[in-house]
């Protein structure tokens, strides 16, 4: 059987550094919304708030991204990570992880990730996201706060890295043990 985990979260959550350790636990593939998202910006030479105001204007922006996110869910042994994976690996996808953290831990971990200032940090990703989420129900009818469609969620200021996997690692080999996978 195909296996797709999907791990959705806002910025800053951990999404990327937990999808990199599952992905190995269980050797699946990773594909990364946000790394897509940064390389499309860096080719452009715009900053991720200067890249979503594009966005905003140009909707095959999303759409490449979120169709690419689609491909990779129907291919299966994957681990899909980004705000939308769930939504778009739809009937693909296995188990549906959010990650969740507090505005603050969030915007303190992207401006360490970023070598960038706090308030800079702060601003961009708030303007950011309110983009996205404006984009998300335009675009999907999605509402990004809509946690429905989750298997697991998770606080990730409550663990360490390693504890976060830990909880994870043992909720998806459960699944797949029960689900023959």
């Amino acid at each position: 059987m195909k296996r797709v985990v999907t791990i959705g979260g806002l910025h800053g959550t951990g999404k990327s550094s937990v999808a990199d350790k599952i992905s190995k636990e269980f050797k699946l593939r990773r594909v990364s919304a946000g790394i897509i998202f940064r390389r499309l910006a860096d080719e452009r030479g715009l900053t991720l708030e200067e890249f979503s105001r594009v966005a905003e204007q140009d909707g095959e922006i999303d759409r490449l991204l979120d169709d690419t996110l689609r491909v990779e869910a129907e291919k299966g042994d994957v681990v899909i990570d980004g705000q939308l994976a769930a939504w778009m690996a739809g009937e693909h996808a296995d188990f549906k992880i959010l990650l969740t953290a507090p505005l603050d831990v969030r915007i303190k971990r992207i401006s360490e990730r970023d070598a960038t200032d706090y308030e800079y940090a702060k601003r961009e990703t708030i303007a950011r996201e309110g983009s996205e989420s404006a984009r998300y129900k335009e675009f999907y009818g999605v509402e990004i706060g809509d946690q429905s469609i989750y298997d697991l969620i998770l606080r990730t200021d409550r663990y360490d890295l390693d504890g976060v996997v830990r909880v994870l690692t043992a909720a998806i080999r459960t699944f797949f043990e029960q689900h023959g996978m």
